[in-house]
Formats: structure tokens, C-alpha cells, sequence
């Protein structure tokens, strides 16, 4: 039986970013060969280069199976076409077949035009209106029957990030995590680019553990929304709490911040800081009514930086403003990533990999936590523009408002 055949290009810095061997090497490791028909590399680092591939397999299933892998690499297919799209049969799930996005830059071809696909998320479909030639992520509980969903490979292509030069810290260090990096040169990376991204009137986006407040990090947090440098903060029930329990009791999980020994009945502290807020109606009217007067929670409510506070199945309470079902707290999100340029997470693992799956790939990330399987596992799931730091919450917080100077 005869090989089957596709012919598949390849455009960027395929090479000093290593895209070209890596699709070579997931052909043969998947079963295929290929046939350099014809590459073309730059001259100069600021120039692109191009290649164009035969790629062989010996059945369909098998060559469908590696121009998936390889698409998300850069390969398209050399003929275009326009996207082939199906209407949704039902609410809440896909057509069969249905392309899944990744999180990088993506186009579809619509009447022979390629057009982006807005709020760009990986792990989601594309909804197309060939009418406007318009395209846009949408997730699979926001389908509606009828929606006109992107099917197969055909006019999609994708452009990954590694296609571009690595200039920075942030393309260089992205990889490997450990605790062995230098941390005053990762710290002054991540302080310039926020400095970029406020100038630029991007927003930053933190997401916050309640390990930012039991570490004593609170007031590091708070100069940075001061100074406009916290524009959006996303966390949970515990976070909020810990945070407004430090500002009623001095505490926080029951353990005095300034003497390090547990309060006299600070187990309660928590549950009681939960109770107050409910009574006082939340926390914006805990603010105005003069109860609260410090914290992360105060300092937002003070500077307008919005808020999500997600919650979980462990939850005390909760507080008045956490979001208890799920799929409401992730479109709460999404309202609020786009703009968003920086993203700053700090001592939270479930937080950090979910709001990493609704970043696109262009949205530089640092990732804080004193165990290294946190960064690793949030790069694994696909935030590949994510970089490190292997650091207690308040020792990081406290170099990176040192380093913008932050008085």
C-alpha cells in the first residue's frame, strides 16, 4: 500500500528556535517520514526562514495524526484552502471533529482572507461567522446549537511563539525551574516587564494564594496596587479571608504575623473575619463602613482594581463575593484578560494552572512558589511563556517592590 502524502510549510525562526527539528523529530517518533522540498534561511537574526516539507505516513489515520502534533508547531498545509465549519447539533459540546485550539496566535481562512481568531484560549473550539468574516474562541459550555464550529485542520494556522527571536529573560529562562537561578537578575526581568506593560496602558493581572498573606506579604501586594502596578487580582475564598483577618485580628490561619505564636482561640479568627463581612454585606461595604482599613482587599477596593474570587469545594462561608459555581467564575475571568499583558502569580497552584489555560500565548507570565512542581505543572498543561521562581511569597514580593521602588 502505497504512503500517503501532504505537503506542509513552515515560516519564522525555525531554526535558532529549534521549531524545524522539533517537527522532523515528531514525524519519525510518530511513525512518518519526510522530504525537505525546499528551505530557505535568513541571513541575519532578524531575518525569517522558510522550509517546505513532504510528510509521508503510511495510512490517513497515521498522517492525520501528525499533521495534528505538527500544526501546533507552525506546519501548515502548503495548498490553502478556506476552514471547513459545521453547525453545533446541541448546546454545551462540539461537533465531532472539532478543532481544538491551543493558546497560541491563531487564523482561519474565511472567503480566502485569513482571519484572527479572537480571545485567543487554548483547550477550546472556533466559532465562525463567514457573513463578517469573524472568528473567536468559544468554550465548550458556551456553545449553542446552531454556532458554526471550526472542524479538522484545513484554513487553520497557528503561530507559536517560539517563532519569534528570543530576546529576554523571558524567552531564554522558560523551561528549566530551580531553585539554582539567579533570582535578582529573574526579579528585575519581571519588574521591567511590568514597568513595559504599564506604560503601555496594559493591564496586570495577579493571582494570589493565601500564602502571600500567612508569609507577611500583604504589605508588598498593597504598594503595588498603590502604584498601579496590580490592575486585575484573581484568588479565592482563602486569600480574601486570611487578608481581612490580618487586618481585624492581627492573624492570619490563627498565627499572630507580628509575634509568630498562635493568638488565644485563632482558629476562630477566619471563621469569624467570614461572619462579619457577610453581615456588613461584603466587602466594598466593610470599606465604607470603616471596619476595614487595611489589606489587599481594602487597597483594591480603594484603587477600583476588580476582583474574582473563585471558590472550592473546602471553602468556609464563603465570603459574599466568591463565585461558587464554577463555570460563572471562569466567565468572570474571561471578562477580564483581555488588555491583559502581565500576569503575576504568586504561592497558588489550582489558580495559577486555571487562569494559565485562559491566557493566550502572548501574555507574559511569572510564576512565585516555593515548590518547583507548581511552575512545572502550569508549563506541562501548555503556558510555555511562563517563567520561574523558585521563592517564599514575602522574600519575592519584597525584591520586586524594591526593584520598582515602590515607597
Amino acid at each position: 500500500m502505497a504512503d500517503v502524502v501532504e505537503e506542509v510549510q513552515l515560516q519564522g525562526h525555525i531554526i535558532d528556535s529549534l521549531l524545524l527539528p522539533k517537527v522532523l523529530d515528531e514525524i519519525l517518533t510518530r511513525g512518518g517520514t519526510y522530504v525537505i522540498k525546499d528551505i530557505r534561511i535568513g541571513q541575519r537574526g532578524t531575518d525569517p526562514s522558510q522550509a517546505r516539507l513532504e510528510v509521508r505516513a503510511p495510512n490517513p489515520d497515521r498522517l492525520h495524526e501528525i499533521l495534528n502534533i505538527i500544526h501546533d508547531h507552525g506546519a501548515v498545509p502548503v495548498h490553502a484552502a478556506d476552514c471547513e465549519s459545521v453547525p453545533a447539533d446541541m448546546d454545551g459540546a462540539f461537533p465531532e471533529g472539532f478543532y481544538s485550539t491551543s493558546n497560541f496566535r491563531t487564523q482561519v481562512r474565511l472567503g480566502g482572507d485569513w482571519v484572527d481568531v479572537r480571545d485567543q484560549e487554548m483547550d477550546c473550539g472556533i466559532v465562525v461567522d463567514p457573513a463578517v468574516r469573524a472568528a473567536r474562541c468559544v468554550a465548550m459550555a458556551d456553545v449553542r446549537k446552531g454556532d458554526r464550529i471550526v472542524i479538522g485542520l484545513r484554513g487553520v494556522r497557528v503561530f507559536p511563539e517560539e517563532t519569534e527571536r528570543r530576546t529576554d529573560l523571558f524567552e531564554f529562562m522558560s523551561s528549566p525551574v530551580s531553585s539554582e537561578k539567579p533570582k535578582g537578575a529573574t526579579v528585575r526581568e519581571i519588574a521591567a516587564a511590568m514597568r513595559r506593560s504599564k506604560e503601555a496602558g496594559e493591564k496586570i493581572l495577579a493571582v494570589l494564594g493565601p500564602a502571600v498573606v500567612h508569609t507577611g506579604g500583604s504589605e508588598w501586594v498593597g504598594r503595588l496596587i498603590r502604584h498601579g502596578y496590580l490592575n486585575v487580582l484573581f484568588a479565592g475564598n482563602a486569600l480574601a479571608t486570611h487578608d481581612m483577618e490580618q487586618s481585624f485580628y492581627g492573624t492570619s490561619l490563627g498565627v499572630s504575623l507580628d509575634r509568630g505564636l498562635p493568638a488565644k482561640e485563632g482558629h476562630e479568627h477566619h471563621l469569624r473575619t467570614i461572619n462579619t463581612i457577610r453581615r456588613l454585606g461584603g466587602i466594598a461595604q466593610a470599606v465604607a463602613k470603616g471596619k476595614l482599613t487595611s489589606g489587599i482587599m481594602y487597597e483594591c477596593v480603594k484603587a477600583g482594581v476588580p476582583f474574582v474570587l473563585a471558590g472550592s469545594i473546602r471553602d468556609d462561608g464563603p465570603l459574599p463575593e466568591v463565585i461558587t459555581d464554577v463555570l460563572q467564575a471562569q466567565a468572570a475571568m474571561r471578562k477580564h484578560v483581555p488588555g491583559v499583558g502581565f500576569c503575576l502569580m504568586v504561592a497558588t497552584t489550582l489558580h495559577s494552572i486555571a487562569v494559565g489555560n485562559l491566557l493566550p500565548a502572548w501574555v507574559k507570565v511569572a510564576c512565585v512558589d516555593i515548590n518547583p512542581a507548581t511552575v512545572t505543572k502550569l508549563m506541562d498543561r501548555g503556558s510555555v511563556q511562563t517563567i520561574g521562581i523558585v521563592s517564599d511569597a514575602e522574600p519575592f514580593l519584597r525584591s520586586l517592590v524594591n526593584e520598582l521602588d515602590l515607597r
